[in-house]
């Protein structure tokens, strides 16, 4: 996706204070990230529990905000109250019931593997002469396997499932955010070795 070349070296000269805050709290943020991660995979429910609040937070949220928005932009549209409405309404079911809500997003969690599934078995085999294919066809597989564990364990199931995929989630992401870190603290200390 992104990819390094020597340019960005005088980006990050120009953005000086940019880099130094990354360095400062990709570190902080990354063993964070790997707390919460491993408390994530170690304690599955609560890291679900937590996710499904997290969803309902966030539509409460958007449909509080949404109301305002057409009260103040056009009180007349129905349209706008149906959706600030249903978003407020769904947010304080998933609230109430959060198991009931875990089983909801364990459900478009399924649909979006096997969604997944479906478009990289279709590019892995666009692909299939270059050796890159194979790779495209282990992320479907690996796509379809969850989507067909969050189906066999539903609605129970994922309770586990969404802590446990959550927890891998945070889990690399603040593996990454440390070694992005020290990849660019390696990068700057290099550029201010050469302009010594």
């Amino acid at each position: 996706m992104w990819k390094w070349h020597e340019n960005l070296n005088v980006e990050m000269n120009i953005n000086k204070n940019l880099v130094d805050n990354f360095k400062k709290h990709a570190k902080i943020s990354g063993a964070v990230f790997i707390v919460l991660g491993m408390a994530g995979i170690i304690f599955p429910v609560f890291m679900s529990l937590t996710t499904v609040f997290l969803v309902a937070y966030v539509m409460l949220f958007a449909g509080f905000w949404a109301g305002i928005f057409t009260y103040k932009s056009n009180p007349q549209d129905w349209m706008g109250w149906l959706k600030s409405f249903v978003l407020v309404l769904s947010s304080l079911l998933i609230l109430y019931y959060p198991i009931q809500g875990a089983a909801a997003l364990g459900l478009v969690f399924a649909i979006y593997f096997f969604t997944d599934a479906f478009s990289s078995f279709s590019l892995a085999f666009s692909l299939r002469p270059e050796k890159i294919w194979l790779v495209w066809l282990f992320n479907a597989i690996a796509s379809l396997v969850l989507g067909v564990l969050f189906v066999i364990g539903w609605p129970m199931g994922s309770l586990l499932l969404i802590g446990i995929l959550v927890g891998i989630s945070l889990l690399f992401d603040g593996i990454s955010l440390l070694l992005g870190g020290a990849f660019i603290k390696d990068i700057d200390d290099k550029n201010n070795g050469e302009r010594k």
